[in-house]
């Protein structure tokens, strides 16, 4: 799932926002109910393909949903889009604690 993201130390935040979805109970969460061990995978494709790169975090996902819980991941996200600023996803939050990084560029 294509998704807007902030990490803050080895914690990845998403947030669902208001942007249409196919319904409340969406496939993402009930997934990491069913299994909370995710990945998450985040690059940079150019047609220069020396400056192509990607980073990868697995790890464990928990939903957020309580108004506290997600106050901080919010303002992460909001800090990064000025989407957010404007229109603060309603939650819930996906918080994904990355327990191994991997990761490749083409040139360094």
């Amino acid at each position: 799932v294509a998704m807007t993201f902030a990490v803050a130390g080895d914690v990845v935040y998403t947030a669902v926002d208001q942007k249409p979805k196919s319904g409340a109970t969406l496939k993402r969460l009930r997934n990491v109910a069913e299994n909370p061990r995710v990945s998450v995978l985040a690059d940079e494709y150019d047609d220069d393909w020396d400056t192509l790169w990607w980073a990868r975090g697995d790890g464990r996902a928990e939903v957020l949903d309580g108004r506290e819980q997600m106050a901080e991941p919010l303002r992460l996200l909001a800090e990064r889009y000025w989407q957010y600023r404007e229109a603060p996803p309603p939650g819930p939050v996906l918080a994904v604690t990355v327990e191994r990084w991997s990761g490749w560029v083409a040139r360094s």
